[in-house]
């Protein structure tokens, strides 16, 4: 993968320097929420309280997202887990909804996982679909929020999602982080853009119509 423009000073040291300064501050003022949070959600969803999952980080590099619990365990008589929408209920929804679930994303910032700002990643299975201009979205470290989020989030297409990816990865600024984060503070008080559209177009799909339009899968 080939690198995106040079540095300049704010993507190469200050905006590591404010993720972690962030992401310290959050987990210490918030501390008494954390707690709260896995209390309720260990009695209302069981076991364990963080949800983990392999996801791409920078250079497709993959680690552990973190994220509280916001489904049950329920399964059938076979054994297997029920469907989403029954396994999701009332408070699983207020979590999703209001981004409580993604609090602990704090600490993957921490650790250098993630920053505040960038590309949010998707899962593993789709490395092998990207198209060589929307894997560039890899060349930066993924974030709690990023570009595609506050332009639309659920309402704007997979197409036009990585677009502004790739935008971002290309115009990584201070003044770009910052109109991103207030812009996601706003979304998330007035919860704009978090339903999904009826027909609204899976990723698979789109990475199959890529396919068929330019025939670059990498």
């Amino acid at each position: 993968m080939q690198n995106h423009k040079v540095k300049g000073p704010y993507e190469a040291v200050f905006k590591r320097l404010i993720d972690i300064i962030v992401s310290l501050l959050v987990v210490i003022l918030l501390s008494w929420l954390y707690i709260i949070l896995a209390i309720i959600v260990r009695f209302n969803l069981g076991s364990p309280v963080i949800f983990t999952q392999d996801r791409p980080g920078k250079n497709g590099e993959i680690f552990k997202l973190y994220k509280f619990r916001s489904m049950s365990e329920k399964r059938d008589e076979n054994g297997n887990y029920l469907p989403d929408k029954l396994r999701l209920n009332k408070f699983g929804r207020i979590l999703r909804s209001t981004s409580l679930d993604e609090l602990p994303e704090m600490f993957n910032i921490l650790k250098g996982d993630m920053s505040l700002i960038g590309p949010r990643p998707l899962l593993v299975k789709y490395l092998g679909h990207y198209n060589s201009h929307d894997n560039r979205r890899h060349e930066v470290r993924p974030g709690l929020t990023g570009l595609a989020q506050v332009s639309g989030r659920n309402a704007i297409s997979w197409k036009e999602k990585f677009e502004k990816d790739v935008e971002y990865v290309d115009n990584i600024t201070f003044l770009m982080d910052l109109k991103v984060a207030l812009l996601t503070i706003k979304k998330v008080f007035v919860r704009d853009g978090i339903e999904f559209k009826e027909g609204h177009q899976s990723v698979m799909d789109y990475f199959e119509e890529s396919k068929d339009e330019i025939g670059d899968i990498q």
